[in-house]
C-alpha cells in the first residue's frame, strides 16, 4: 500500500466494498442514468476502476470526465483523485486477506470494544447528519398539525414499524389519540375514517413502500394532513405528503442495508415532533405526562419479600 493510501485510512477509513455498493443502491435513484453507470462501475469493480483514470473512467462507463467527478463527489468524496486512492486502498485490502466485513467499516474479527466505538461514531454522524438536514419550516408545520389534530394515525412497517409505535406511545403519554399501523390492510381502512382535522404520518426510508404510501395516499385524499419522514425526500411517498421530514442516507450496512441507520435517524426526527408538540400543548401535556408516570409508579417500586 502506498504512503499516499495510508494517509487516506489514517483519518476516517473509506468504506469497503460492500458498504459503497449498498451506498449505491440507496442513492441510484436521485443520478441520472450517466451517473449510475458510473457508480455501478466502482461498485462492482474498485480494483479495476482504481487503475484507471478519471478519462478512463469515463470511456469505460461512456460518461464523461464531468460526470465521472460528480458522481465522486455524490459518493462522499471531494473528486475522483480521492475516489481512485479510497478503491486502490480497498483493493490492497482484499488481497491481503483482511478479515471480511459485516457491516459498514466492522470486521468478522474485531474486538467488541471496537465494535461499540465503530457503532458510537456511526449513530452520531447519522444524528448529526440528519440534525443538520432536518428542514425546520416543515418540522414546525408538522408539530402545529399535530397539537391540533383530532387523531393521529401512523403508518410504519419493518423497522419503521417500531419507530412508529415509539411515536405513537409518546403521543399517548400526552393525551393526544394516536394509533400505529404495520398491517397493510388495517392502515387502509382505518385511513379512510380520516378527515380534515387528522394527521397522517408515513415513516419509510427508501421513500417508496408500498404498504406504507397506500394509507397514506389514502388520508391525503380524504382531507387528513399528512407526513412523511424519509430518508428519500424525492420518493414516491413525498407526493402525499403535505409535510416531508427528511433523515440521513449517508451510513449503510450490508448486513442490515438502512435499518440501523434509518432508526436511528427516524427516532430523532420523532423525538423531535414530540417534545414540539408536548411544548405546543403544555397545560394539557403535562398533567397527562404526570398521570402516566403516577399510574405506572407502583409497576417500578421495588416489592418485599
Amino acid at each position: 500500500m502506498t504512503q499516499e493510501v495510508k494517509e487516506i485510512f489514517a483519518g476516517e477509513p473509506p468504506p469497503p466494498p460492500a458498504a459503497l455498493a449498498a451506498k449505491v443502491r440507496t442513492l441510484a435513484p436521485s443520478m441520472t442514468r450517466s451517473m449510475q453507470r458510473v457508480a455501478e462501475a466502482v461498485a462492482n469493480d474498485p480494483a479495476g476502476c482504481a487503475a484507471l483514470t478519471v478519462t478512463g473512467l469515463a470511456e469505460l462507463t461512456g460518461t464523461s470526465e464531468a460526470t465521472v467527478v460528480r458522481t465522486a463527489r455524490l459518493l462522499g468524496y471531494p473528486g475522483y483523485r480521492d475516489l481512485r486512492l479510497a478503491l486502490a486502498g480497498l483493493a490492497a485490502q482484499q488481497q491481503s486477506g483482511r478479515a471480511p466485513a459485516v457491516t459498514a467499516d466492522i470486521a468478522v474479527d474485531d474486538p467488541i470494544a471496537d465494535v461499540v466505538a465503530k457503532l458510537a461514531y456511526d449513530e452520531q454522524q447519522t444524528l448529526a447528519d440528519t440534525a443538520a438536514a432536518l428542514d425546520t419550516v416543515q418540522l414546525g408545520a408538522a408539530v402545529g398539525a399535530l397539537a391540533a389534530a383530532r387523531r393521529i394515525d401512523v403508518y410504519g412497517v419493518g423497522a419503521s414499524g417500531l419507530v412508529a409505535q415509539d411515536l405513537t406511545q409518546k403521543l399517548l403519554r400526552i393525551g393526544l389519540i394516536a394509533h400505529a399501523h404495520n398491517d397493510p390492510h388495517l392502515a387502509v381502512t382505518n385511513a379512510v375514517q380520516l378527515r380534515a382535522k387528522d394527521v397522517a404520518i408515513a415513516i419509510t426510508h427508501s421513500g417508496a413502500t408500498g404498504d406504507v404510501i397506500e394509507p397514506l395516499r389514502v388520508a391525503f385524499e380524504h382531507g387528513a394532513t399528512t407526513i412523511a419522514i424519509t430518508g428519500r425526500p424525492d420518493g414516491p411517498v413525498t407526493q402525499y405528503a403535505d409535510h416531508i421530514l427528511t433523515t440521513s442516507t449517508a451510513r449503510e450496512s450490508e448486513l442490515r442495508p438502512a435499518a440501523m441507520s434509518s432508526r436511528t435517524s427516524q427516532l430523532l426526527v420523532v423525538d423531535c415532533l414530540f417534545i414540539g408538540v408536548a411544548q405546543r400543548t403544555y397545560e394539557t401535556a403535562a398533567p397527562a405526562l404526570s398521570a402516566s408516570y403516577e399510574a405506572l409508579a407502583h409497576r417500578h417500586r421495588s416489592t418485599p419479600r
